[in-house]
């Protein structure tokens, strides 16, 4: 390997001054870089209160302003449970699977198991989709849901048809849906009837449908630009070189795509099997966190903030969510029971991240960049903590008397506030003040003309 007498001390010193990063102090289960595995992260790290009790729920974070406010209508917006990896990703896997097993060298136990023990067990026709623990993610989700707002997650609205499951076409979704409804039917005991949903795509992977983000983010290798200039950058180098110490492999041996595969390595057999696997054992803390930034560069660049069509893209589901809310309004103004109680739609992270940037939820001050990684550490734009497996954005329209209708947003079972209301009812404000702060929304952002690419006459 080309090194200098300097650098070879260099390993040394990093593999022995890194041991303890390997585990989580509270559970050496779990990997102590878990909370930075971004959209492939477990729904558990972002709520660690229930990894203790898969159906814990604290009602007292739903503070309606009296006693009296009661849920009318709640939508959920939820990501698909946890899944296997993409063809595309269990390619470049083998890849560094076929690495290591040929090539890497050492005594460390943690590497011998990978080359005697551990088996490349993903197979391309898994390709995405839903693994046990996808299942049990959302029936949980399910029941979770139905204990914090149990007058309206309820088997006689479930029974009254008044609960609407929609989902998206990609069966990783449509096995959440199902999921989620199992999860319900098994906890009132249900065996006596069957629950439809409806398949939208329009609606839940509307990005597919939006010609002006496709053109000019989706297919455009220059909308994410300032991904690739970190990925080529001083900090992900430093990773790779750090990677190859381990594995005492040639420097340019291990790629960007290698590096990435590893991390995707660690983070699945963790998200899949709640495995601390000997993968894991290439990253420590400041790794992980460089990695993290890569993709959250990724999701602000192609789904977030980077671009203005990456929120325009989701017009027609912000519409479609006020729309919900306004017939519940007006069914609960003129005394009607409120015909759609809930809506469920499951979707994909893809969904959901647009939707919070066109809401303006977790936008910092400064730009995400290839050269601010260092000024970013405390961001709020992080994937992480937004779009775990089985993500959710919930909310609910409760009734205070009066006429006073209440809306409040939460974010994976927390609530948030919408931007530039803090003062206005905190994360509780009145329903009327939500749809004043959106009126430019409400009033515009039609998804057609936003979507349609202008081309100019040759």
């Amino acid at each position: 390997m080309p090194m200098k007498n300097l650098e070879i001390i260099v390993p040394f010193i990093t593999v022995l001054g890194f041991c303890g990063c390997f585990w989580n102090d509270a559970d050496p289960n779990i990997p102590a870089i878990a909370k930075y595995f971004t959209t492939k992260g477990r729904y558990e790290e972002v709520n660690p209160y229930l990894i203790e009790d898969i159906l814990a729920v604290n009602r007292s974070i739903l503070q309606p302003p009296s006693a009296q406010c009661r849920e009318i209508h709640l939508t959920a917006i939820i990501r698909h449970g946890t899944r296997y990896p993409t063809i595309k990703n269990i390619k470049k896997m083998r890849k560094l699977y076929d690495l290591v097993k040929s090539s890497a060298s050492g005594g460390e136990s943690w590497l011998q198991e990978i080359q005697t023990q551990w088996t490349m067990w993903y197979t391309e026709d898994m390709d995405g989709r839903l693994v046990h623990k996808g299942v049990n993610d959302l029936k949980h989700l399910a029941i979770r849901l139905s204990k914090l707002f149990p007058s309206l997650i309820s088997e006689e609205k479930l029974r009254g048809g008044f609960i609407k499951f929609i989902t998206s076409s990609k069966h990783r979704c449509v096995n959440s849906t199902l999921s989620f409804i199992a999860g319900l039917t098994e906890l009132w005991a249900i065996s006596d009837k069957e629950f439809d949903h409806a398949v939208n795509d329009a609606l839940m992977r509307f990005f597919d449908q939006c010609t002006k983000f496709v053109e000019e983010v989706d297919n455009n290798p220059s909308a994410l630009l300032e991904m690739d200039r970190f990925k080529q950058g001083p900090e992900m180098r430093r990773v790779q070189e750090k990677i190859a110490d381990r594995l005492r492999v040639p420097y340019h041996s291990i790629t960007e795509e290698m590096t990435e595969a590893a991390f995707y390595l660690c983070a699945y057999e963790f998200a899949i099997k709640t495995v601390n696997s000997p993968w894991c054992r290439l990253f420590d803390e400041v790794d992980a966190q460089v990695l993290e930034y890569a993709n959250d560069l990724k999701q602000f660049w192609k789904r977030g903030y980077g671009h203005t069509i990456n929120s325009r893209s989701s017009c027609i589901l912000f519409h479609d969510l006020f729309s919900r809310l306004e017939n519940a309004a007006n069914d609960n103004k003129s005394g009607r029971q409120v015909t759609e109680a809930v809506v469920v739609q499951v979707g994909h992270a893809e969904t959901l991240l647009p939707l919070l940037t066109l809401l303006g939820l977790f936008k910092d001050p400064d730009v995400l960049t290839s050269t601010n990684y260092a000024t970013q550490s405390q961001r709020s734009f992080r994937t992480s903590h937004m779009l775990p497996y089985a993500a959710n954005l919930v909310f609910v329209l409760y009734d205070c008397g009066g006429g006073d209708l209440r809306l409040q947003p939460l974010l994976n079972e927390k609530p948030v506030t919408f931007p530039g209301m803090t003062g206005q009812g905190g994360s509780m404000p009145r329903y009327e003040d939500v749809r004043e702060n959106y009126r430019e929304l409400l009033e515009g952002c039609d998804f057609e003309t936003e979507c349609q690419l202008f081309k100019l006459p040759a």
